[in-house]
């Protein structure tokens, strides 16, 4: 009885199971961590923290494994060809676990701080780097859509996580009710899809749309007339409605403008290691599900579309900046930053050349770690009695504590594309992809937009190190926001001051399996 139960076992786990086997170890132990609590004293729920740091590393070592046999095939395709492990996948998981880490490690004192220890916490972290996960890898629309339903519902519950608190209360409504319209508008785009192509198969509705695009160019180069069954409007309509719906759906999740609205208040309402997730994970899932199907679905027809993006990166660009110049809450002045970065990426892809996807690859992993970093800082200064998220907050800090100024410098200058940090490379790439594009113009407004950026992210430098300190405590930085710190630290250094194998690992990224 069991010898048959084992066999099925391994035979799924050498077959479709190898897939999935990444996600399906984040689930057991979210599942385990649920479980558990239930035993845990109020003094023991530390561990929950510890059991999500080691379903990450078990998960992370998996995708590490992973990376043999894609090298070998080129990638692994199962359950009927809806997910993949390629190159693409491999490096955005590896993303995802990495910031999951970050924000455990974040975590940990901050919820001591607002005594809410509970592992469901740790849990939805997980159970969101699953569909973040699924996002990356789904080559189907459906899967596309589970993954990212999955990431986004465990979002909604951890925005509003401090349930004692009425703007985090009021965040997650606001997310709620945004992200379901969104999602609405994704889900429709995709039926739109489905409809023009009988497959949910992104490899099958790009071919069915190629096929479809000779047929109507054919038919305008015909010497008969069109008729009315064949009108080339008509059969013209229908894909472009897909593409702006799924275009306007994945827009707000990446929060480019003018579907931006919910980031500020989400950033500045949710709990901050929650909004250090929501920043760099989300975001980072969100373009990597908008780089699948705009490369795969629609890459083809790229000269069509590349100009709405390069209006939505101007705005975004434009609006993310300088919105930013006048906050004085430094969540929202980084969400309003995020803006402007989310502008930065997407002018990558208007350029659409191999540099301009190095680029991008490179600037999302640059953009992980620093602003991770620049969060850090913000929850290591939440001590009991101060929130620390006022620009007011940040005053003297260098004699409050010198490492965690010299830390919070380091990556505002990373943020703000000075070298040599990761920010200024992934900036360069884009710069570089454009000029080689032949796009000046879009070149020279991401260069100029450079100024405002320096003004608002100086300023947060300038109460950190000029300002007196007045009455503030001295800041206390547990062990593992030091490692947290740490690590951001280095990634952020090492990735400016010798870039070349972060450019090969994103260079291979941008490699697609099927």
């Amino acid at each position: 009885m069991h010898i048959p139960i084992l066999s099925a076992l391994m035979n799924y786990f050498q077959g479709d199971g190898r897939v999935i086997l990444p996600e399906i170890e984040l689930t057991l132990f979210g599942l385990g961590i649920l479980l558990i609590d239930f035993t845990l004293g109020v003094k023991e729920r530390y561990l929950n923290a510890g059991l999500a740091l080691l379903g990450t590393l078990f998960s992370a070592y998996t995708v590490w494994k992973l990376r043999i046999p894609v090298d070998a095939d080129g990638s692994l395709l199962g359950f009927h060809d809806s997910v993949v492990v390629d190159p693409f996948f491999l490096f955005f998981a590896a993303l995802f676990l990495a910031a999951t880490v970050l924000v455990v490690l974040l975590s940990v004192k901050y919820l001591e701080i607002e005594e809410e220890q509970e592992g469901e916490y740790y849990a939805l972290l997980l159970f969101a780097c699953v569909g973040m996960m699924f996002m990356a890898s789904g080559i189907d629309l459906i899967v596309m859509f589970l993954g990212l339903e999955t990431m986004a519902l465990s979002f909604y519950v951890l925005t509003g996580f401090l349930r004692r608190e009425k703007r985090s209360n009021e965040a997650a409504l606001k997310y709620v009710l945004l992200g379901a319209f969104s999602s609405g508008i994704l889900a429709y785009g995709f039926s739109l899809l489905y409809g023009l192509s009988a497959s949910t198969n992104i490899v099958r509705i790009s071919a069915m749309l190629g096929r479809r695009s000779a047929f109507i160019s054919a038919i305008l180069h015909s010497p008969q007339p069109a008729t009315a069954q064949f009108n080339p409007f008509l059969l013209q309509l229908l894909p472009v409605l897909a593409f702006v719906l799924i275009a306007v759906g994945l827009f707000f999740k990446v929060a480019a403008v003018p579907f931006h609205q919910w980031a500020p208040d989400v950033y500045e309402g949710a709990p901050t290691p929650v909004t250090v997730y929501v920043s760099v994970a989300s975001k980072t899932a969100s373009f990597a599900l908008l780089l699948r199907l705009f490369l795969v679905v629609f890459g083809a027809t790229q000269v069509n579309w590349m100009y709405l993006v390069a209006g939505i990166a101007v705005a975004s660009l434009t609006w993310g900046n300088l919105a930013a110049l006048t906050q004085t809450n430094v969540k929202r002045l980084l969400a309003y930053s995020s803006i402007s970065h989310v502008g930065y990426i997407l002018l990558g892809l208007v350029a659409g050349n191999d540099t301009a996807r190095t680029g991008i690859a490179f600037y999302l992993f640059a953009y992980v770690f620093m602003t991770a970093g620049a969060f850090a800082v913000l929850i290591v200064l939440r001590q009991k009695g101060l929130i620390g998220e006022e620009l007011e907050d940040l005053n003297g800090l260098y004699q409050r504590s010198p490492a965690a100024a010299v830390l919070l410098l380091i990556f505002m200058l990373s943020l703000s594309g000075i070298p040599p940090t990761a920010g200024f490379m992934g900036k360069y790439f884009i710069f570089l992809s454009l000029i080689e594009t032949k796009h000046p113009v879009l070149a020279v407004f991401a260069v100029l937009y450079i100024v405002p950026a320096l003004y608002y992210y100086f300023r947060i430098v300038v109460h950190a190190w000029l300002k007196q300190p007045g009455e503030a405590p001295r800041i206390a930085m547990s062990s593992a926001q030091a490692v947290a710190l740490g690590v951001a630290l280095f990634v952020t250094l090492a990735a400016g001051l010798y870039p070349e194998p972060f450019t090969r690992l994103a260079h291979y990224a941008l490699t697609f399996g099927p």
